[in-house]
């Protein structure tokens, strides 16, 4: 047993191919001015050949470079993703193959963007339960797989990319650096967003998602904080869902954040990766220095299902 686990380092993936707002009104009736309007995306990676798996993989193996641990260390891997083609094998044991991990516990997650945070308290559990020690915890899509170009509602949206991070236990006699997570969901509402069928699309009542994430996410972030035991007012730095910046910035109004709150908006040029977004969002805060080490970080995600989770964890 152990007091809990604390993340030591972060990585993230994108495509090369970048598709603009231009881009996209070449072939629907959009325009860059509508969509940045709408929901502040500017642009978004989609990837070619690439797939889950190996932006998944990308992804670990820079967080487990910059971890200062070797495959070797690792002793499980979990995969949040929504959009992974191949059932099985997972995307998990896909990824600790390619990177050397000998005999992890390896699962893929799906509760769609809230994801990433699902994943780290699964990992964090299992680490503060003894039954593991060094965790690899991704959130992985490719969401262009099952986005309808033609359809003008979804197709602005989203983008492929993958995040990842690698979480430890925390040495005896220091504070947990991940929080209790927060998590439920709305199974009443979960037709609202779906990825449906043999050969599914995306599709989603946007203005009934919209209104639900204004208004109930704002209490339920508030908790996450209570959780750790830590004000909003203490925040560094709050990454949620990529999903919309008019949702981003209500849920900030009505936490009463402050202009010294670091907030990540990299939805302007990722797009919605789903459970990627929040792991992708804070390892680019990381890697530009925004946040200082030991920071607390209010991490928040919410997506199909409707799912939502969340924790305050201290930067690595």
């Amino acid at each position: 047993m152990t007091a809990g686990s604390r993340i030591v380092a972060m990585g993230h993936y994108q495509p090369a191919r970048v598709v603009t707002n231009d881009d996209l009104a070449k072939i629907i009736e959009t325009n860059d001015e509508w969509i940045r309007d709408r929901v502040g995306i500017a642009e978004r990676r989609v990837a070619d050949s690439e797939t889950v798996a190996d932006m998944a993989t990308a992804a670990a193996e820079k967080a487990l470079a910059n971890s200062g641990l070797t495959a070797g260390d690792i002793d499980l891997v979990t995969v949040a993703t929504c959009s992974s083609i191949d059932r099985c094998p997972n995307v998990a044991t896909r990824v600790a193959a390619r990177l050397g991990i000998t005999a992890p516990a390896a699962y893929d997650l799906n509760t769609a963007c809230s994801g990433f945070s699902y994943a780290l308290g699964t990992a964090d559990h299992a680490i503060r339960a003894g039954a593991a020690r060094n965790a690899l915890v991704i959130g992985a899509e490719k969401l262009s797989d099952v986005t309808d170009w033609t359809d003008r509602t979804t197709a602005v949206l989203f983008g492929d990319g993958a995040g990842a991070a690698v979480v430890t236990a925390v040495p005896d006699g220091e504070q947990p650096g991940v929080g209790p997570v927060l998590w439920g969901s709305v199974p009443d509402k979960g037709d609202v967003l779906r990825i449906e069928g043999w050969r599914p699309y995306i599709q989603q009542e946007g203005q009934i998602v919209f209104r639900w994430a204004t208004t109930a996410l704002p209490p339920f972030a508030r908790q996450t904080c209570e959780k750790a035991g830590v004000t909003p007012e203490e925040l560094a730095a709050f990454v949620p869902h990529q999903a919309n910046t008019r949702i981003i910035d209500g849920i900030v109004k009505r936490l009463g954040l402050g202009p010294n709150v670091v907030v990540a908006k990299d939805i302007v040029e990722s797009g919605n990766t789903s459970a990627a977004s929040m792991p992708l969002a804070l390892s680019k805060l990381i890697e530009r220095r925004e946040v200082p080490s030991g920071a607390p970080v209010l991490l928040f995600g919410f997506g199909g299902g409707l799912t939502y989770a969340g924790q305050v964890v201290r930067c690595p």
